[in-house]
């Protein structure tokens, strides 16, 4: 070919004219039988031998002599940094290198080991490059499929490992191993890499019989026959010898390599010990076969459950439809399953817990488990109430009812009784305090009316007049205290809250205390360092730690130790059928040694009226207040007793997070208030109405009585400015007394409202409201201290709320 080319019309021109180096290195390159190639002059033009031209393709022969960038044009820019290096005089060498040439008309990718290295002519400057090359395409690319199947054998046996491990069965540590077979699974050529089959390292032809038992054999070779007719994955599971000496199981499977026309070359797998899983089949098939017989059994345990069980069993779709009922719907409700299966649930229950029922099948398909009670008819027409509990399976919800009618009104029967018990206990309590109210009252007012009865005798000294005076007085004051008492028990009366340091309170009424229990009592006051506050009616909290006192005092019959005690507590324990509760608390407690309290009369000591003391030594109302002011104080009192060794009563008040100060208390004389203050009076009883006009009055007020919040509003409007102090009743018809100083206050800011009131719920409930309280009965000397503050306070800005 090269000597039928015309050289002349090429750039090296006629072979006569060639540089000796050229025509030298030319015959050595046509002499090789090892691919080798030549690229000479500026032009590079390309010259190669018979090895070479299988590599070329299309481009063979019709490129022999052609320069190298037209020769190579869809590979230059990989080729031309070569020869630019190798033309400086370096030298190229590269193994497996990966290009693109177009050998079919079509550029696929090829491998080449290669070597460039520079030519010289004949002046000794460098001319041309020398190319000695060997294609390694298929060896390249018989390695990447190699790798790729055994990438996809790995994935696939750690695919079927995964699922093996739904059997519940975990394969130890990996026994692949390598092995590569003759194209006709004659020889196997190597197997290496594993733990539990026997390695070889050169080519056996008796494999087979070396390493597959006699019975595995036929199943080994036909799977392999199959494998060579489809040249697909050869892949079976079979029994093997194991390197140990024993028979196991392996999973193998082999992808063959194929030659450029198709044939199979050689086949390369893997081999997984399966000897463990397959242990682990058997005795999962072997445990499977067990639980059969067991879910045989128990089916059978839980049909009879079903059959006799004494509840309702039911097995109901979420739609409420009937789909399985147990005998026992018969025993109670009298329906066979015929006239249940296929009917809705709702078709047996009243209408008034269709809701309910709907309820619990909806929180059902959501997967709770509801738990209700509903009533069903009886098939006689009777009703039945069922107690339900149920949660859901698949697409239906098992259920178990049981019959709680009767249990339902034994418990309504009971309530009834407790309720007729209460009842009569309340009748009996309202006898008692009725009678109590009625002794004292009546000795109260006997000596009221006797006293009154004597001042109208004519002839009367002044000696016996101020007596029977001074008597209806005091009878008067104990009065007060009666229904103060009574109020404070009920947790009725009207507290003025402040906050106050306890312990500061019960120290200063150390002399008190001691002049009330006497000199044979010796007292003691052991109140905390730290100051403990707390928000009450201050006056309230001292009438009731002088009760208490004053009841330890009559239990030691005058003599003895009494000791106070006033700490801040991190709770209340449990009280009288209530837990304990939990917060900051400041605990008062007084500990006496008297006589003590028998056990029978701990729950009864606190009632009005109720005393263990003498005729004559005690109303029995001391304690009640106690535990009335206790109460409403948001607080508890308890006692802690033992016959013949004293008790304990202590007082437990919330501790205050404010600082605690002094509430101070006025003393003054009912003195005038200065002539020409003016008073409205509000007032709906006449003869109170009349004796506050009187009273005012007396105490230089000028005065004018409304009959009720309207009329006082009227007055009001017809000229606020001639009034210095609005004084009004709280409970009257239609607006009351609170109403009315709000009002007061929206339309005359700053004009002062003081309220009077024997008993209001609105005050006992909701406190004074800001508004300054004068208690019913008040004295003249009560009334003149309030309206004086009253006026004080005006001239900074008014009383009662914003």
């Amino acid at each position: 070919m090269l000597r039928a080319t015309d050289w002349t019309r090429n750039p090296l021109g006629p072979v006569e004219s060639w540089p000796l180096a050229l025509r030298t290195v030319v015959r050595l390159v046509l002499g090789s039988e090892f691919p080798m190639m030549i690229h000479w002059g500026p032009a590079l033009v390309t010259f190669y031998n018979d090895a070479y031209a299988p590599s070329l393709g299309h481009k063979h022969p019709g490129n022999l002599g052609r320069p190298a960038r037209e020769y190579w044009s869809e590979m230059w820019d990989q080729l031309a940094p070569i020869f630019d290096k190798v033309l400086a005089g370096g030298s190229y060498f590269v193994e497996d290198a990966r290009y693109t040439p177009d050998r079919t008309g079509t550029r696929e990718d090829a491998y080449f080991t290669h070597c460039h290295s520079p030519l010289w002519d004949d002046d000794g400057q460098i001319a041309g490059i020398f190319l000695v090359v060997t294609e390694t395409t298929r060896r390249v690319t018989a390695e990447r499929m190699l790798n790729e199947s055994n990438m996809q054998l790995e994935r696939e046996i750690a695919a079927f490992q995964n699922s093996e491990a739904r059997l519940g069965a975990l394969v130890g540590a990996s026994s692949e191993v390598l092995y590569s077979m003759s194209a006709d699974w004659r020889e196997m050529r190597q197997l290496s890499g594993g733990s539990f089959l026997a390695d070889t390292r050169t080519a056996n032809p008796n494999w087979l019989t070396e390493y597959i038992p006699a019975d595995e054999r036929p199943k080994v070779s036909a799977a392999i026959r199959d494998a060579l007719m489809s040249k697909s994955l050869f892949n079976l599971e079979h029994r093997v010898n194991r390197a140990d000496g024993t028979v196991g199981w392996t999973l193998s499977r082999a992808t063959p390599l194929f030659d450029d026309d198709g044939e199979i070359t050689e086949w390369f797998g893997a081999a997984a010990d399966m000897t463990e899983r397959k242990r682990l089949e058997t005795e999962l098939q072997t445990r499977n076969e067990q639980l059969a017989i067991d879910v045989t059994m128990r089916t059978a345990e839980r049909d009879r459950l079903w059959e006799t069980s004494p509840d309702l069993l039911v097995a109901i779709g979420f739609d409420g439809i009937f789909r399985k009922v147990n005998p026992a719907w018969t025993t109670i409700l009298g329906y066979e399953p015929d006239d249940l299966i296929g009917h809705h649930v709702n078709e047996f229950i009243i209408p008034e817990h269709h809701a309910r029922t709907e309820e619990a099948l909806h929180l059902l398909v959501t997967g709770g488990q509801p738990a209700i009670e509903n009533r069903y008819r009886h098939k006689d027409g009777s009703l039945r109430t069922i107690s339900w509990v149920a949660a859901p399976a698949d697409d239906v919800t098992y259920a178990t009812g049981r019959d709680v009618t009767a249990a339902k009104e034994a418990a309504e029967a009971l309530r009834q009784a407790e309720e007729q018990l209460r009842q009569a206990q309340k009748v009996e309590a309202v006898g008692q305090l009725t009678g109590g109210v009625a002794h004292d009252f009546n000795n109260l007012l006997t000596v009221i009316r006797g006293s009154v009865d004597l001042l109208r005798r004519p002839g009367l000294t002044e000696e016996r007049r101020s007596r029977y005076i001074d008597a209806i007085a005091a009878t008067s004051e104990r009065a007060s205290r009666l229904t103060s008492q009574l109020l404070a028990f009920a947790r009725r009366q009207t507290l003025k809250p402040v906050v106050f340091d306890a312990g500061k309170s019960v120290t200063n009424l150390d002399d008190m205390l001691r002049t009330l229990t006497g000199s044979q009592v010796e007292v003691r006051i052991d109140a905390a360092d730290e100051p403990c506050p707390v928000n009450a009616d201050p006056s309230q909290f001292d009438t009731a730690l002088i009760n208490m006192a004053v009841n330890a005092r009559d239990a030691m019959n005058g003599a003895g130790e009494l000791v106070i005690r006033v700490h801040a507590v991190d709770g209340m324990p449990a009280i009288r059928r209530h837990a304990a509760v939990d917060g900051d608390y400041v605990a008062i407690s007084i500990s006496d040694t008297g006589t003590g309290i028998r056990p029978d009369d701990l729950d009864r000591i606190f009632e009005p009226f109720f005393t263990t003391k003498t005729v004559g030594q005690g109303t029995g109302l001391g304690l009640s207040q106690v535990f009335g002011f206790a109460k409403q104080s948001g607080g508890e009192v308890i006692v802690e007793s033992t016959p013949g060794n004293g008790a304990t009563f202590t007082l437990f008040l919330p501790r205050s997070s404010a600082e605690a100060g002094l509430a101070a208390i006025e003393t003054q004389a009912a003195s005038p208030i200065g002539e020409g203050t003016r008073v409205l009076i509000v007032e709906d009883n006449f003869e109170v109405g009349q004796f506050a006009t009187d009273a005012a009055a007396a105490l230089g007020c000028d005065t004018v009585l409304a009959v009720n919040a309207r009329d006082a509003l009227d007055k009001l409007g017809n000229g606020a400015a001639q009034f210095d102090i609005v004084f009004s009743d709280v409970v009257m018809p239609g607006m009351s007394g609170v109403e009315l100083g709000r009002e007061v206050n929206r339309l005359h800011p700053g004009l002062p409202v003081i309220l009077t009131s024997g008993y209001s719920t609105a005050l006992a409930q909701n406190g004074t409201q800001g508004f300054e309280v004068l208690q019913k009965p008040y004295s003249v000397e009560e009334l003149a201290r309030a309206l004086r503050k009253a006026r004080m306070d005006a001239g900074g800005g008014g009383t009662g709320p914003a």
